[in-house]
């Protein structure tokens, strides 16, 4: 009879994602905070579209991470 067992590489995958996904989570709203409140600056539409990126990273890495770790304990 096999026994179930976590997968501990997509463990380990799914934990870097998450963790990916903290440092965005923290970088995008400060960079969007920062240009936000920096309308006159000519770099602003680049950084505004660069941190609006960042934040939908963090999303995608969320998602990710959270799917990883679900397939890592239930496949």
């Amino acid at each position: 009879m096999s026994t179930k067992r976590t997968n501990k590489d997509v463990l380990v995958l799914g934990l870097k994602r998450l963790a990916i996904a903290i440092v965005l989570l923290f970088a995008g709203p400060t960079l969007l905070y920062v240009v936000v409140s920096n309308k006159e600056k000519p770099f602003y539409i680049p950084l505004l579209i660069i941190s609006l990126l960042i934040c939908a990273l963090a999303i995608y890495f969320i998602f990710k991470g959270i799917k990883t770790l679900i397939s890592s304990v239930f496949d």
